[in-house]
């Protein structure tokens, strides 16, 4: 029998991100929306060029601070900074009144001068970050900026990205690189998931148990809910001076942390830590599995209320936001049916059962709005996952719409705020190749870049819901994410076509440009370090079965039209193989192996 093997290279574009260019190319992810080449003599980068800041705050001094350090990895040159002042051969930073939108700004390239512009210190930053990912990586000598003005604003006023660190614990030092991988590709809200069932996170004074006995999980179940546990200990919290320090950090590149208190489900950690506040009393313990448990807090339970307001009254002081993450999302009721003091709370309330809810919806909805009112007297406002629509939304809760986007259309035709991250396009502990063997365990799904980078928010809302969208955001659920290393993994290179979608007008992306733009931008996640999914490199391959003829058509083909090389007698492909161009037909005698 005659047997074939196939092997297959692609040349060019394992290495298309490592060409090093002394050109400037101003095409980055996300693409500016306005793009004006100049007839003019480029400004040269070189030793020499200074940083003039024209303002003297604080945010303004870290904002010139960040493109000396840019700059500075980029050429190895050193850019001093000068405050107040201004002249040629600098690179000069300026508020000025140019738009009404929050993070817009204007980069104006002359031959003398890099005039960057913007209404308010976050339009400068954006601006120092498209102009980072301007530059080549690693270049050696004269860097040349080609005139021109770049215009540019972002489409969505929340550009989020969600972090749970309960199911997994992320170190201090990895949180802020989760931030500085935020900043990279403009996103200014971090939703920070701090508690559920497999963990507590966040050190509260009052309530010391909830560190002392619900950061810490005795074991971990071993892949999905097998029956088997891995017998090692997990744990770990934030303290608050450790949470002000990433506050601090984050706000720094202009970043707000929400914090996420989840209620009333999610809470087996707390009940394992305070178990008089469960319906049953225990005994609890911190969840060493995954999925969803029926202990949730007692709704009937005055004491409950205290706690709840003890907590969210810590949580304020140490988050600035305004926004105050409450979950509200898969809270069996089964417990809260069976429970005197719920069922009591419900007959007080004369909360009733009809057609569009329970009763015991509706005495979620009474707990979510107890704790609005509460947080509405520190100036806060609350956002809730979809679930929060069930009994009866709040007055003035913001919905975090995660089942697709009906609970998004839903809140928005009550005139209430909407932020979209449908699992189905941005949830990123879905596998994001269809081969899934070769990849680390994840939760399931499937969902690749190309995928991701389509998804258009709000297409289907009436242009009067559209107005309720307030932004769009990407969430990295980390039971199958044991180390830092794979959260970048699932997270990059995914969130290029996230920001993407954050920041351009819809009508201006285009998936194969978006590709083409994408490689500068990986070769900087090279140099900063980030681990990153390769699956852009694989060859792609289409197979068609002719089953009269009992042969098996193989078309290949590469993101860029790369070449591909092959070989049939299981040699290492070369630029001397052969090349593909029609497609490879496979018959009865031939084994492949690619």
């Amino acid at each position: 029998m005659k047997s074939c093997l196939l092997y297959i290279v692609v040349i060019g574009m394992l290495f298309a991100c490592k060409i090093v260019k002394q050109e400037v190319d101003y095409c980055t992810v996300p693409l500016p929306q306005e793009i004006i080449p100049l007839q003019e003599a480029p400004f040269l980068l070189t030793d020499g060029v200074e940083i003039h800041c024209l303002e003297t705050n604080g945010q303004m001094i870290r904002n010139a601070q960040f493109l000396a350090e840019y700059l500075h990895k980029a050429t190895q040159y050193d850019f001093p900074i000068k405050y107040g002042s201004t002249g040629r051969r600098a690179i000069t930073l300026e508020l000025d009144s140019i738009s009404s939108i929050t993070g817009s700004y204007s980069i104006h390239v002359s031959k003398d001068k890099v005039q960057i512009t913007a209404s308010t210190e976050a339009g400068i930053f954006y601006a120092i970050q498209t102009l980072r990912k301007s530059l080549p990586i690693n270049a050696k000598g004269i860097i040349t900026l080609p005139a021109a003005t770049i215009n540019d604003a972002p489409r969505f006023d929340y550009r989020g990205a969600h972090l749970d660190v309960c199911r997994h614990f992320f170190t201090v030092e990895e949180v802020k690189t989760y931030i500085d991988m935020m900043a990279l590709h403009h996103m200014n809200y971090l939703h920070w998931h701090l508690t559920d069932d497999q963990g507590w996170r966040l050190e509260i004074k009052k309530y010391p148990k909830l560190t002392k006995i619900g950061s810490y999980r005795k074991e971990t179940v071993i892949g999905h809910n097998s029956g088997k546990y891995d017998g090692i200990s997990h744990c770990g919290f934030y303290t608050q001076e450790q949470i002000r320090e990433i506050v601090t950090y984050a706000a720094e590149r202009f970043i707000t942390i929400i914090p996420e208190i989840d209620l009333p489900g999610h809470m087996q950690a707390a009940l394992a830590s305070y178990p008089e506040l469960g319906c049953t009393g225990g005994p609890y313990e911190v969840w060493t599995k995954w999925g969803i448990s029926d202990n949730l807090l007692c709704a009937g339970n005055d004491q409950t209320l205290r706690f709840l307001e003890g907590v969210f009254a810590e949580v304020v002081d140490l988050f600035p936001s305004t926004y105050i993450h409450i979950g509200g999302d898969e809270c069996p009721k089964t417990q809260w049916q069976k429970c005197s003091k719920c069922q009591f709370r419900i007959q007080t309330l004369g909360l009733q059962t009809d057609t569009k809810c329970t009763k015991e919806e509706r005495l979620q909805s009474f707990l979510v709005t107890h704790i609005e009112d509460f947080l509405r007297t520190y100036n806060r406002r609350i956002i809730g996952w979809d679930e929060i629509l069930d009994g009866g939304l709040s007055p003035f809760a913001t919905v975090m719409s995660w089942r697709g986007e009906k609970g998004g259309m839903e809140a928005a035709k009550q005139q209430h705020e909407v932020i979209l991250t449908p699992n189905t396009y941005l949830y990123f502990d879905y596998y994001q190749a269809a081969a899934i063997f070769p990849e680390p365990l994840s939760i399931g799904g499937y969902l690749p870049i190309d995928r991701v980078y389509k998804y258009n928010p709000g297409s289907d809302f009436t242009l009067e819901e559209q107005k309720y969208i307030k932004g769009v955001q990407g969430n990295l659920w980390t039971e199958f994410i044991p180390t830092f290393s794979q959260l970048q993994y699932m997270a990059l290179p995914r969130w290029a076509a996230l920001c993407e979608i954050q920041w351009m007008q819809a009508g201006a992306k285009e998936y194969d440009d978006f590709l083409k733009r994408l490689f500068r931008l990986l070769a900087l996640y090279d140099a900063e370090g980030y681990n990153y999914a390769k699956h852009l490199f694989n060859v792609c391959a289409q197979f068609n079965v002719d089953i009269p003829r009992q042969m098996l058509e193989v078309k290949l083909s590469t993101i860029d039209d790369s070449p591909v090389y092959y070989t049939l007698d299981g040699s290492i492909p070369t630029i001397q193989s052969s090349r593909y161009k029609t497609p490879i037909t496979i018959n009865l005698n031939s084994a492949t192996l690619l």
